[in-house]
């Protein structure tokens, strides 16, 4: 049985979410009577979660309103994400050879994110990328998010593994405090969301595309 687990953040490492996210939320506030958010303006403020996402939103489309109830504009934000998952959301460039080789090779894949576990596993699926991965784990599997590391040790426990090895892939700072309080090293990539290079946060490699992983993680499990 294989060893070596790889767990991967979702949004802004294996998919672009962007555009559905971007979505969802002019949706919340077309209803409130506020403008759309352009792509590139909205982008800056993806990668913290669905309710920063809408709060964000509001700051810059005239202001919070008083009195404001997130929880409210959360469900419709979650309701009309489910809805239109998969819209405009891709693999990055690379991503699939580069689980195909892994999976051949004997890895263990799974997936520890911040999104709900339940979206998580229907974006895969809508994009045919859930065979590839052994579990899913999001905020809600457990009710703690990244950066703690439970969320990360379940994702590799799942993985169900003799004497497990593993790594991380993100693109954030939350991915590599992540792996940073799991004590295990992690690959960043930088086409994620973070308003700050993502080098800056200290990854123990940086890659420019999928396409140069695979040797950063054989090195990696070599190093260990």
């Amino acid at each position: 049985m294989p060893d070596r687990a790889v767990i991967f953040d979702l949004d802004g490492t294996l998919v672009d979410t962007a555009p559905d996210l971007m979505r969802a939320t002019n949706h919340v506030l077309n209803g409130m009577g506020r403008r759309a958010l352009a792509m590139e303006e909205g982008r800056a403020f993806v990668g913290h979660g669905a309710r920063a996402l809408l709060t964000r939103g509001l700051a810059a489309t005239g202001g919070m309103p008083d009195a404001y109830d997130v929880e409210a504009d959360y469900r419709l934000f979650v309701a009309f994400y489910a809805a239109n998952i998969a819209h405009g959301s891709t693999p990055f460039p690379g991503l699939v050879r580069l689980l195909e080789r892994l999976k051949d090779e004997g890895f263990g894949l799974g997936v520890c994110t911040n999104k709900l576990e339940g979206l998580s596993v229907q974006l895969l699926d809508a994009l045919d990328l859930a065979k590839y991965f052994g579990s899913v784990v999001g905020p809600d599997t457990l009710g703690i998010a990244k950066p703690d590391p439970k969320p990360f040790y379940e994702a590799v426990n799942r993985l169900n593994l003799d004497s497990p090895r593993a790594l991380m892939v993100g693109d954030s700072e939350t991915d590599i405090l992540t792996a940073r309080n799991a004590g295990v090293p992690v690959i960043a990539v930088p086409f994620g969301y973070t308003p700050r290079p993502v080098v800056e946060f200290g990854p123990d490699r940086m890659i420019d595309h999928f396409d140069e992983a695979y040797e950063a993680i054989q090195e990696l499990f070599a190093e260990a």
